[in-house]
C-alpha cells in the first residue's frame, strides 16, 4: 500500500510541476477535476435516492464535523482579517500601503540585528567552549 501512495505521490509532483508553468491550464485541468467529483457525488445520492434535504442535511453535518464549512464559505483569509478588523486590500488607501511598506522595512532591520546577535552569541559560545575545553586539558594534562 506503501508504494501505491508514494507512486501517486510523485506523480502528483511531477503533474504539479509541469503545470505550474501553464497557470490557466492548470487551472482548467482542477476545475475539470473538481467538477467530476461532484457529477459523481451527485449520481451517487441518485442511486441511493437521497431527496435534496437529506443531502443538504449530510453536507452540512459533514462540513461541520471537519471544520470544513466556514473555511470553504468565506475562506480562511476573510476570516482571519475580519477577525483581527483588518479591511480588504482594496479598501485600503495609499498612504496606508506606503505605511505598511515603511513597517515591513523595520521588520527586516529588526531581523538583521537579531540575526546579527546570534552570530555574536554563536563565536562567544565558541569560545567559551575552546576555554573550557583548554581548562580540562590543563587539568588532566
Amino acid at each position: 500500500m506503501k508504494k501505491i501512495f508514494k507512486f501517486f505521490d510523485l506523480w502528483e509532483d511531477k503533474i504539479r510541476h509541469a503545470l505550474s508553468h501553464w497557470p490557466t491550464l492548470y487551472a482548467l485541468v482542477g476545475i475539470l477535476g473538481i467538477v467530476l467529483i461532484w457529477r459523481g457525488v451527485w449520481h451517487l445520492a441518485d442511486d441511493y435516492n437521497l431527496n435534496s434535504w437529506l443531502s443538504v442535511a449530510l453536507g452540512v453535518l459533514i462540513l461541520l464535523s471537519t471544520g470544513l464549512l466556514v473555511a470553504i464559505a468565506i475562506g480562511d483569509e476573510v476570516l482571519i482579517s475580519a477577525f483581527h478588523g483588518r479591511r480588504k486590500v482594496t479598501e485600503i488607501r495609499l498612504e496606508e500601503a506606503l505605511t505598511l511598506g515603511d513597517k515591513v522595512g523595520e521588520i527586516k532591520k529588526i531581523l538583521e540585528r537579531i540575526e546579527n546577535n546570534l552570530g555574536l552569541i554563536k563565536k562567544e559560545e565558541k569560545q567559551i567552549e575552546k576555554i573550557e575545553k583548554e581548562i580540562i586539558e590543563n587539568r588532566n594534562g
